[in-house]
């Protein structure tokens, strides 16, 4: 049977920003494989850039085989890594009670079927028919607010710990992960990306650069508009077409 021609073109992108002295960013473009990553690191110090290049690098080593056979694999390597973080590493860190952490967000697709993956807040959209679509739900205290108190995103962003995760890979000694599966239908644009990103564009901005007509041009331009602004967060971003 002759092999299958990946039709899946990506561009990938991360930056420090304009406030940070490191970024704690990292990301996986493996368009061959079908599958990119996305990981936003935290804990300080280096790290933070451990736990995301730690994601990245045991990522980027999943066998091959079918859709199903590849997210069994990868949730079963993030639950490792949940346990490698929370339990070996942070014990010989500077300080016992110091996290070593970092959100994911994994898309993984297979012809015509597509599997988003994540823990915290770092995001997966879609854009689709001229719409825009978050694909995955924060895990964060401002979702958590919303979503239980009723408050609105304004309200809940003056919270004093508005950035504090709910769930992320190290942060806690069980590891919840969302799984999302849809079916892909031709045109769809997807973009994986941190909170520094998302945060430093309007959702308008962000369909208007994911409706370029590459993912390298699509790229470019967030990052053209997001460090046009103050760029506080590290900020990274991946875009996949047809």
């Amino acid at each position: 049977m002759p092999a299958v021609v990946n039709a899946w073109r990506s561009a990938a992108r991360t930056d420090t920003g304009k406030v940070r002295a490191r970024n704690e960013d990292a990301f996986l473009a493996l368009p061959e494989q079908g599958l990119w990553v996305v990981a936003d690191g935290m804990g300080g110090h280096q790290n933070g850039a451990l736990a995301s290049r730690l994601i990245v690098e045991q990522l980027a080593e999943l066998a091959q085989g079918s859709l199903e056979q590849r997210l069994v694999a990868l949730r079963q390597a993030l639950h490792r890594l949940n346990h490698r973080l929370g339990q070996e590493l942070t014990v010989t860190a500077d300080r016992p009670d110091t996290v070593i952490g970092s959100t994911v967000v994994a898309l993984l697709l297979d012809g015509d079927r597509a599997a988003c993956v994540w823990a915290g807040d770092s995001r997966c959209y879609l854009w689709r028919g001229a719409r825009l679509y978050q694909l995955s739900r924060d895990h964060s205290l401002v979702q958590q607010l919303i979503d239980e108190q009723g408050l609105t995103p304004q309200e809940a962003a003056r919270h004093p710990a508005a950035h504090a995760l709910t769930r992320a890979i190290g942060a806690s000694e069980t590891l919840q992960l969302d799984i999302l599966e849809l079916d892909v239908l031709p045109g769809d644009v997807f973009l994986l990306c941190s909170d520094g990103l998302y945060q430093g564009v309007s959702a308008d901005e962000l369909g208007a650069c994911l409706n370029l007509p590459s993912p390298h041009l699509a790229v470019e331009r967030l990052f053209q508009r997001v460090l046009d602004g103050p760029a506080r967060d590290n900020l990274s971003a991946v875009v996949i077409r047809q």
